[in-house]
């Protein structure tokens, strides 16, 4: 992992204008697959420094000039996302929680909603979690002119210089200077991603910049031109608001009313429509990490052109990009390839086909493969477990609790368990009976009885469990009572 660390913008006020960050974390990042899927995306990873692209995003939106952040998000994800901000140190967050995807214009629709409930003239930065800044002073500086912009009414974009052509991202042309609004122009055309040689036209005219996706406004601009725009999109997404229900620390939005929304992006429901859009240009060093070459791209290299992280070696290979988080990854003689090694999947392609990654993705979806939107690792609220052998009739899993957490109680139709405490203790319920479990004990579960583990203890309570039986899919679980409202 790189060792670069990005400051935090908002450190010391600016203007007076209090700004609330909106981060969306509602995308899977299939291009950067094996690591990123659908069940832990490129965003919950650390990948530019020792901090989460989340974190990284989050941390951005602190400071003396900013309320409060909402993050939307998938429900899958949601305590990954309020453990990892925890972790950055960020408690008053509201986390916003999406039954299923629709892009980002319901999304942020729902942000300004929420925020217009208490203010409706408040100014939002809308923020992707998973995209980079490495000269954040830059958009620091920024910031005030866009909140100006945006209390007059304006729905501003922040364009980036663009240093390639570039097929992942949109770009934006500027138009004429706004009146007294220094640093914001109007916005003369929006152009979707285009294809290589488009793109290449376009950077060679020096009239086109970027589309970060970060956005500048009002609640009440928003919600205005969203009402002439996207009248679709604005009244499900309003009724999932005023009807969301409070689940421990999330707001879960109305699941039939939101997902009555159509799927579309911000871009095409309002910003090519409205004539409040502008955008302020800036060299902030922004890049969504779309694709193993872009992350390739922003990294650190050795004198070879190589970025090399975790257990790898290299011989002879040049301008590469290798990655392995679990097992020796050795690549000799090549040039110009991407390598990421992952305890159930590796990929090999040339930094030119990268974007091609997508296309792996949905065979392998196709195909029915689990390995298409899992990792071998799962993550629940209370820890995690993973698969270190599984057939027919059997399989072995390596769990960890972590300390305070439970299990929910439970039991299986179809499978036996037998538990093997390593490390920690384990307070198991079975049936009636409350048996601790130190390290190096056992405990047997036999099938359909009622059982529960609890980690009572100041350290991660590590254990094996060996499952046998006829079935043994995750599926077959009872609950009867869970701290975290799982059914």
């Amino acid at each position: 992992m790189s060792d670069t660390t990005f400051p935090v913008i908002g450190t010391k006020a600016a203007n007076t204008t209090r700004i609330v960050p909106v981060i969306l974390s509602g995308g899977t990042g299939s291009r950067l697959w094996p690591l990123s899927r659908a069940s832990y995306p490129k965003q919950l990873w650390s990948l530019v420094s020792e901090k989460t692209m989340l974190q990284e995003t989050a941390l951005r939106g602190c400071g003396e000039t900013f309320d409060a952040p909402i993050v939307i998000c998938n429900n899958e994800h949601r305590f990954l996302i309020a453990e990892q901000l925890r972790e950055a140190g960020i408690e008053n967050a509201r986390i916003v929680l999406e039954p299923a995807g629709r892009n980002s214009a319901p999304a942020i629709a729902a942000a300004a909603l929420l925020a217009a409930e208490t203010n409706p003239d408040a100014v939002l930065w809308i923020m992707a979690a998973d995209a980079v800044i490495t000269r954040p002073e830059t958009l620091e500086h920024l910031m005030p002119a866009a909140a100006a912009a945006a209390q007059r009414g304006h729905i501003v974009v922040f364009g980036m210089h663009p240093t390639r052509p570039e097929t992942g991202y949109g770009y934006i042309e500027a138009g004429k200077p706004l009146a007294k609004l220094p640093e914001a122009n109007a916005v003369a055309c929006f152009i979707e991603k285009p294809d290589a040689a488009t793109a290449a036209e376009l950077i060679a005219s020096g009239k086109y910049m970027w589309n970060s996706g970060m956005f500048v406004f009002t609640a009440r601009t928003l919600l205005k031109e969203m009402e002439t725009y996207a009248p679709a999109v604005l009244n499900p997404v309003r009724q999932a608001v005023e009807r969301r229900t409070s689940d421990l620390v999330f707001q879960r939005l109305d699941p039939q009313s939101f997902l009555s929304t159509p799927d579309i992006s911000f871009d095409y429901a309002v910003m090519e429509h409205t004539d409040q859009a502008a955008v302020i240009a800036g060299d902030f060093g922004w890049t969504d990490i779309g694709s193993w070459d872009a992350l390739w791209d922003i990294s650190r290299k050795d004198d070879s052109g190589n970025v090399a992280e975790g257990q790898v070696f290299l011989e002879s290979v040049h301008g590469s990009y290798v990655r392995s988080d679990e097992i020796l990854t050795a690549v000799v003689g090549v040039d110009d390839v991407i390598v990421v090694a992952t305890r159930d999947a590796v990929l090999v392609t040339q930094q030119s086909k990268a974007q091609d990654v997508k296309k792996i993705v949905t065979r392998l979806q196709a195909a029915g493969r689990q390995e298409a939107k899992a990792h071998n690792r799962c993550y629940r609220p209370w820890g995690f477990y993973e698969s270190l052998i599984q057939d027919q009739r059997f399989q072995v899993k390596r769990i960890v609790v972590m300390p305070g957490e439970k299990l929910s109680l439970q039991k299986h139709y179809h499978r036996a368990e037998h538990w093997i405490v390593v490390s920690g203790v384990a307070l198991v319920t079975r049936n009636a009976e409350l048996i601790t479990v130190h390290e190096n004990e056992s405990i047997y579960l036999p099938q359909e009885c009622t059982h529960r583990m609890e980690n009572p203890g100041k350290i991660p309570l590590v254990l094996i469990e060996i499952q046998t039986g006829s079935y043994l899919g995750e599926d077959d679980i009872i609950r009867f009572e869970d701290n975290y409202n799982r059914s």
